[in-house]
C-alpha cells in the first residue's frame, strides 16, 4: 500500500524527490503520514479536499481487501 500511495503522490507533485511516506502499523489500523514540499501540499489536497478524499478512498479499498483499516495523514 505504501508503494501505491507514493506512486500516486509523486505523480501529482512538482518535486517528487521530497515526498516522504511513513507507515505506522497497528493491530487493525495502518497510519500513513505524508510529508511533501510546502508548495505541493495544495496539489495533494486539491480543491475542497477532493484529491485527498479520492486518495483516501483508494487507500481504504485496498486495505479493506486485506482486512485492515488505513488512515492518511497529510502533515505540513
Amino acid at each position: 500500500m505504501k508503494e501505491l500511495l507514493e506512486f500516486i503522490i509523486k505523480a501529482l507533485v512538482d518535486d517528487p524527490s521530497v515526498v516522504n511516506v511513513k507507515q505506522v502499523e497497528g493491530d487493525k489500523i495502518t497510519i500513513f503520514e505524508l510529508r511533501t514540499a510546502e508548495e505541493d501540499i495544495g496539489k495533494v489536497i486539491g480543491k475542497r479536499g477532493r484529491t485527498a478524499r479520492a486518495i483516501r478512498t483508494i487507500l481504504n479499498a485496498v486495505s479493506a481487501r486485506k482486512g485492515k483499516r488505513a488512515v492518511l495523514e497529510i502533515i505540513e
